[in-house]
């Protein structure tokens, strides 16, 4: 639930970005994520609605109301790995998603919506950092070929967990 009256006693912080005369000069990351401080005040601001339609909204069904709460209680390896139960990618959807739980979160009816991606973000961030997103060699191989069509994200999404599961995995475009 994030803190009882978080919403109002933290504002919503936008990501810092490089001015766009700085970042259109190399292809570098331009956003900035948010340190613990800010992501513990973010996860602060969601009030865990009694209908969490920011869960409903997401398309990949992130549990966004309970890793909010594990990032207020600075729980930040906790809450990637109930990030990483719903999502493979969190690396990527937390820049390029469109957010479509931000425009579903009920505080955005009055107030700014809690900034979900960019806690999104900023959680795959640290786990890279510190090293806590690690590669998951299956235990056994099964010996089973399988062919993924397509390289979009669900595509990726399939082919890893087929890996995962001892398959040998090809992906076609």
């Amino acid at each position: 639930m994030g803190e009882i009256k978080g919403f109002l006693e933290y504002p919503r912080q936008a990501l810092k970005k490089q001015p766009v005369h700085e970042r259109v000069k190399h292809y570098k990351e331009f956003v900035t994520p948010f340190e613990d401080k800010g992501l513990r005040s973010q996860g602060a601001r969601c009030m865990d609605c009694g209908v969490a339609f920011c869960h409903n909204a997401c398309p990949l069904g992130n549990l966004i109301p309970s890793w909010n709460q594990l990032v207020t209680e600075e729980q930040f390896k906790a809450a990637l790995e109930l990030l990483l139960s719903t999502n493979n990618f969190p690396e990527f959807t937390g820049r390029i998603c469109p957010a479509p739980c931000e425009s579903a979160c009920v505080l955005g009816i009055n107030d700014d919506p809690v900034a979900i991606e960019g806690i999104e973000m900023a959680l795959a961030d640290m786990g890279f950092a510190k090293g806590w997103i690690k590669a998951e060699v299956p235990l056994y191989r099964s010996g089973k070929k399988v062919a993924v069509i397509g390289s979009g994200p669900s595509g990726l999404a399939a082919a890893q967990q087929l890996n995962r599961a001892g398959h040998s995995v090809v992906v076609y475009e």
